[in-house]
């Protein structure tokens, strides 16, 4: 039996809207329906340990897969190098994951301290960790709505946070360069029976496709306009947008680019 794979992107602590996104793909696809969420779940918005619990509560179930975003990659730096401390003692790798959380909080981490009321390696959240040890860099969805680490023999939708993993000289590894590349730094080349790839990351003011990729972060933290994506391997791919609240004109400063793609909206708010 085919089963529905619906694609949520960039959540940034709007935990709120990761509920109604889960009831309206529950609502129109019933509970067979498989999210699949973009990564860059946490930081910037009010609740951030909302959207990891919830996220990891549903991948528990096997109701989703979790990828990885820049955001929850700047997370994991400082911990992995702390666990390494642990075992290894050695003060140089201390340095190193004071760095890493230093990094993350100047980059949208301390969203996160505020909300727990303080947070440092040695009291990391546990439901936190456990988060980002969940997550995935890229997959492939066959029409089934089966889920690949490798691109599968049959025609394929590739999805991954900012773009197909591919060879940069900024980037040690493919997988890397999948988690920070823009739209303007492509087109990026697509494996074999790849049909197009679905991203995040760059904020747009719509859904859009730039040749064979398509790019859905509607920057929810702030507009309150979340995108959810029903995978079509062979055809146009469905796009709903939530409304709930927020403020739209904030979309006024992400970059216009590429095709807008055909949306239905659903407003959440006066319900």
């Amino acid at each position: 039996m085919t089963r529905p794979v619906v694609v949520v992107p960039d959540l940034h602590g709007r935990a709120d809207l990761l509920a109604e996104a889960v009831a309206y793909m529950e609502s129109v696809y019933g509970p067979n329906a498989h999210l699949l969420s973009l990564g860059d779940a946490i930081d910037r918005g009010p609740q951030s340990l909302a959207c990891a619990a919830l996220l990891l509560d549903l991948h528990r179930q096997g109701r989703a897969t979790l990828l990885m975003g820049n955001h929850e990659r700047m997370a994991q730096e400082g911990l992995q190098w702390y666990r390494q401390y642990l075992s290894s003692r050695d003060l140089a790798d201390y340095r190193r994951a004071m760095e890493g959380l230093s990094w993350w909080m100047s980059n949208g981490g301390e969203s996160v301290r505020r909300e727990a009321g303080g947070l440092t390696l040695e009291a990391f959240p546990p439901a936190l960790a456990e988060y980002l040890d969940t997550l995935e860099r890229v997959v492939y969805v066959t029409a089934d709505g089966e889920l690949h680490q490798t691109p599968p023999q049959e025609p394929s939708v590739l999805v991954a946070h900012a773009s197909p993993p591919v060879q940069h000289r900024q980037y040690p590894s493919p997988e890397s360069a999948a988690l920070w590349l823009r739209p303007f730094e492509g087109p990026f080349p697509l494996p074999e029976g790849v049909t197009y790839s679905v991203h995040g990351h760059t904020p747009v003011c719509n859904p859009v496709r730039l040749g064979r990729h398509v790019y859905l972060d509607l920057g929810a933290y702030a507009t309150g306009r979340l995108a959810l994506l029903t995978v079509n391997v062979t055809g146009r791919p469905e796009v709903t947008v939530l409304e709930g609240r927020g403020d739209p004109g904030a979309a006024r400063r992400y970059p216009s680019f590429g095709e807008p793609l055909p949306t239905r909206t659903v407003s959440l708010t006066g319900r």
